[in-house]
């Protein structure tokens, strides 16, 4: 069987240029979420420090914490916000480097593991 390299590369090139991003979704109810997210002020409280990236190329989907904030419930992991640091599941760290971003608590990383 004879392959032709042009259409070899071009098979390979369109499986590693598909990029999907880790997608997340703000939802109004704690039941939908996968995860109570508590927001803090100071990156040594964080498990997880996340860069948001207005680009869905440019976020990740290995879940290191490189989010894209989609307007669609079914498109990302669902996220309650909570008022109380008690009440989450992964406290979150807003960066505004992408370098910061990454899981600081690699126990909870599960929490938010890709589908």
């Amino acid at each position: 069987m004879k392959y032709s390299l042009p259409g070899f590369l071009l098979f390979f090139c369109s499986i590693g240029f598909k990029v999907q991003a880790q997608q997340v979704y703000v939802t109004e109810w704690k039941s939908d979420a996968v995860a109570q997210v508590y927001v803090t002020e100071w990156k040594s409280d964080a498990d997880l420090v996340v860069y948001v990236s207005e680009w869905k190329s440019d976020a990740d989907k290995k879940n290191e914490g490189i989010w894209y904030f989609t307007t669609w419930k079914s498109e990302g992991k669902q996220i309650y916000y909570t008022e109380w640091k008690s009440d989450a599941d992964i406290i979150v760290y807003f960066s505004k480097w992408k370098s910061d971003a990454g899981w600081v608590n690699k126990k909870k990383q599960h929490l938010l593991a890709p589908k």
